[in-house]
């Protein structure tokens, strides 16, 4: 067995000996990007320049309001445009019936309807490209086997798109939003486990290779086979789980003495960690995959090394030196790293970092190389570099770094790689709570106009963040505020942020027009918890009843109290003495004897033993009544304890 330190990417074309290239980066003062300007000349940005930019000091930055709120408008802009044209083309293919006419001058193909219904029905090699273009699956079978009984030839050209197509849909039609497909496919906990959160009901819908499925019996059945086709069939089977066919199907290929094509080995480099158990072994498979490429003069690209860099990964110990040694490699080839290589690189060095063991130094350093460059995605894993360097930023709390990558973020178009709406709202989640942990509160204020919701649409977790970010800085008055934007997000159907929000606002007494402020505020929740403006009914606890209580009594509103007492009676809730004496002695502030009285009995009713204290205090410090001395008089000794 060949073991780590070892073992190499002996591609042909190799500059110098993967040790001594790695040996001459640590000798250049730099982990991992030495004379990057030099390697990455080529690197395909946009624009008509590449340089680096100094980092702008970010508070600064934040204050440039003549140049931020254009850009961040013409960003929502874009996201809202993108998405009413993907509302419309969903309705126009879906529903093609209803766009028959043609009043457009000039008419634009390009905006019309698709075709979605087919127009060949004679069984030939057109009707099969047809149902291939249209994604036919089942279909373009059918006409396929037709063709075969016929005794029609099939082009190679056509029979590649086919396979592509099986392949690609795991030899199903594939699967609208709104249809639901069951057979073969994996179970909700199944897909969880393997991609993690569960984002969209098409996230289920993930199909497993079935054995011998068409894909298979097409292939088996040509009289002639290519590297094309073998291509097709092994990327299907990796990309529905079938691993170890996939091994067996390019052993079948080299015993054909046929030659791979880069798609096959980026495959199965993927697919490696799948197919062996302990970490060297998936190394060593991973070497032989490449010595292979090497051996039929297959060059590698970018792909190829993301592809390396993503199994390593899950190659534990080793990962850390055979990852510098990848990048080693890619340097004497002079391929440029993509975010996806950073990605990667991150997550394998990052695994050390989280067990103490590490920093951000390697985060540091891509972020130098990447200051002020406009980027393009190279790689489907691009989209997720943004995401995790904050991670990052936020395990460490290091928000100089968090503003250099939200820097980076806002240079050109570089917001495109934050992927989809999911991933965006992570990446902002993330900065956003990095800000309420780290930042003034002014400007986490600032930032938090500017993000939402626009940019981001936070759950309860980052509303809470922000909660705490205003208790750290005295900022509490903003309360009120913030809980007409938690009523406007939709998050007022929360108890716990709801709790939340009363806890902090009757934690300490303020000023009386900011308590004026914190009972109307009151008042709104209670209306949240009557049904008025929450979507979902919200059960009172006893906390929430006497936070709301208290912020009425702060300000005065004694009807307003009375009327939460009296729901604690019927919620069957049971409240503090401590609230019974606040709400006395604004009674004993107003000369509201009568509704001294009744809290005495309100008290009594539940048992409490702040009864026969209330009814001393209600007897020395008001002017009473004969009845109301009557009624006190016995509700004090039917409360006082037997001897």
């Amino acid at each position: 067995m060949v073991s780590a330190s070892q073992s190499s990417l002996r591609l042909s074309n190799m500059a110098a000996p993967g040790r001594q290239v790695c040996q001459y980066i640590f000798k250049n003062n730099g982990i991992l990007f030495p004379n990057l300007e030099q390697v990455l000349f080529h690197r395909n940005f946009v624009g008509i320049s590449v340089f680096r930019q100094q980092p702008v000091e970010a508070k600064k930055r934040l204050f440039r309001a003549n140049h931020r709120p254009q850009k961040e408008s013409m960003k929502l802009y874009s996201l809202s445009q993108e998405s009413g044209r993907s509302a419309a083309k969903y309705f126009v293919n879906s529903y093609p019936k209803f766009f028959t006419k043609h009043f457009a001058e000039p008419h634009i193909p390009c905006l019309m309807p698709g075709t979605v219904s087919l127009r060949l029905d004679e069984v030939s090699e057109e009707a099969l490209k047809e149902r291939i273009s249209l994604r036919k699956v089942k279909a373009a079978i059918d006409v396929y086997d037709q063709l075969l009984q016929a005794g029609a030839s099939v082009s190679m050209e056509t029979i590649h798109d086919l396979l592509d197509l099986i392949c690609l849909f795991c030899d199903r039609d594939p699967v609208q939003e709104h249809e639901i497909q069951t057979e073969d496919m994996e179970s909700g906990a199944e897909v969880r486990k393997r991609k993690g959160k569960v984002r969209r009901a098409s996230d289920l819908l993930t199909f497993t290779w079935r054995e011998d499925n068409n894909a298979e019996r097409i292939f088996n059945l040509l009289p002639e086979r290519d590297t094309r086709c073998y291509s097709a069939l092994i990327r299907g089977m990796v990309k529905h789980g079938a691993y170890v066919k996939a091994f067996s199907i390019y052993t079948d290929l080299l015993n054909n003495r046929l030659t791979g094509d880069i798609h096959i080995f980026n495959t199965l480099i993927s697919a490696a960690p799948e197919v062996r158990d302990k970490y060297i072994d998936r190394w060593n498979l991973i070497t032989e995959i490449l010595n292979q490429m090497n051996q039929q003069k297959i060059q590698p690209n970018l792909q190829t090394f993301n592809c390396v860099l993503k199994a390593l990964r899950r190659c534990g110990t080793l990962a850390r030196t055979l990852a510098l040694h990848t990048l080693s490699e890619m340097t004497a080839l002079r391929i440029a790293p993509s975010l996806a290589t950073f990605d990667h690189l991150l997550a394998i060095f990052y695994k050390a970092a989280s067990a103490g063991q590490g920093n951000t130094d390697i985060l540091q350093e891509v972020m130098s190389e990447l200051a002020g460059k406009n980027l393009t995605s190279q790689d489907p894993g691009d989209v997720l570099f943004f995401t995790n360097a904050m991670r990052i930023c936020l395990d460490y709390k290091d928000l100089e770094l968090g503003y250099k990558i939200q820097n980076l973020v806002e240079v050109g178009e570089n917001w495109r790689l934050l992927g989809d709406s999911y991933q965006q709202s992570i990446y902002y989640g993330r900065f956003f709570t990095l800000l309420c942990m780290m930042e003034h509160i002014d400007v986490v204020l600032k930032w938090y106009k500017e993000l939402i919701p626009s940019l981001y649409y936070p759950n309860s977790q980052g509303l809470r963040e922000l909660l705490q970010a205003l208790d750290t800085d005295s900022r509490l008055d903003m309360l009120p505020s913030i809980w007409k934007d938690i009523r406007s997000l939709g998050h007022d159907n929360k108890p716990d942020l709801i709790e939340e929000v009363l806890t902090l606002m009757t934690r300490e007494k303020h000023s009386p027009e900011v308590q004026e402020s914190f009972a109307t505020c009151a008042l709104d929740i209670k209306n949240a918890f009557d049904g008025h403006t929450s979507r979902t009914n919200l059960e009172w606890s006893t906390p929430t009843l006497s936070h709301v209580t208290s912020l009425l009594l702060r300000s005065n509103k004694i009807q307003e109290a009375w009327e939460m007492l009296k729901l604690f009676k019927e919620k069957n809730r049971v409240p503090s003495d401590e609230l019974l004496e606040d709400f006395l002695s604004v009674c004993r502030s107003k000369g509201s004897a009568q509704r001294a009285v009744e809290l005495v009995e309100l008290s009594a009713a539940f048992c409490l033993q702040a009864t026969s204290r209330l009814a001393k205090l209600t007897l020395a410090k008001f002017e009473l009544s004969e009845d109301q001395i009557t009624i006190l008089s016995e509700l004090e000794s039917a409360a006082e304890p037997a001897d």
